[in-house]
């Protein structure tokens, strides 16, 4: 059965600084962090992988990550497709004095031509670990129909400071119910707390909190669970 990795790697990192956020190294061998998420969504079976990128930086892209990745997934047989997001490809008139990329809804519309499987939505910058991946494959190859991933929260904060996280509510079937955006959550000593308030960190998390939220009428199932996520 084929399956399709959706990478959005067309966001513009207007917080990171210099550089394109998602072809910054993280090792000494410069690979980025899309490297290791393509590596885990291999192993755990997808075999076709579609990059959502602008079109300015595709010279550059292909060059840090894109011919490579074509050549390794060449000989494990994945496929390898570009789709890209255009801030005019929208329903209706672009509003006016709109220069940022759309969101998550918009990248994925710009993949329409390229994708016709079960597919999974990544962020380039995010690290997933292989554990998620696997259990999202399964779930996929299974005739699932939408779902998403959770991670737990106490594995989500950082050392440096505080996260924004949407925390999962699900009902007693595992359907996600709400998403509820916390900022600022951070690592106290008896566990992790968001503006004085002390927050559960076995709750599971999403870290595109915005998007779910806009779509949470829409019934999703979480197959994540304590046991079995990172």
């Amino acid at each position: 059965m084929k399956t399709t990795l959706l990478i959005m790697a067309a966001g513009i990192g207007s917080r990171f600084g210099t550089g394109i956020k998602q072809l910054e190294p993280v090792d000494a061998s410069n690979h980025i962090i899309m490297d290791y998420s393509i590596h885990d969504a291999i192993e755990a079976g997808f075999n076709h992988v579609v990059f959502i990128i602008r079109k300015d930086i595709e010279k550059e892209f292909k060059e840090v990550i894109g011919d490579r990745i074509a050549a390794i997934c060449s000989s494990h047989n994945v496929t390898v497709d570009y789709a890209f997001q255009n801030i005019i490809d929208i329903p209706g008139t672009l509003p006016e004095g709109r220069t940022k990329p759309w969101g998550t809804g918009q990248a994925v519309l710009a993949a329409k031509n390229v994708i016709d499987t079960p597919f999974i939505v990544i962020n380039a910058d995010d690290y997933y670990g292989k554990e998620g991946f696997k259990a999202v494959h399964e779930y996929l190859v299974n005739s699932g129909k939408s779902c998403m991933a959770g991670f737990v929260l106490k594995n989500t904060l950082s050392d440096n400071g505080g996260v924004t996280r949407g925390i999962c509510k699900m009902d007693e079937q595992y359907n996600l119910t709400e998403v509820v955006e916390t900022k600022n959550i951070v690592k106290t000593a008896t566990g992790a707390e968001a503006d004085g308030k002390v927050i559960d960190v076995d709750s599971l998390v999403w870290r595109s909190s915005r998007w779910m939220t806009e779509r949470s009428r829409n019934k999703i199932l979480s197959i994540a669970t304590s046991k079995n996520m990172l």
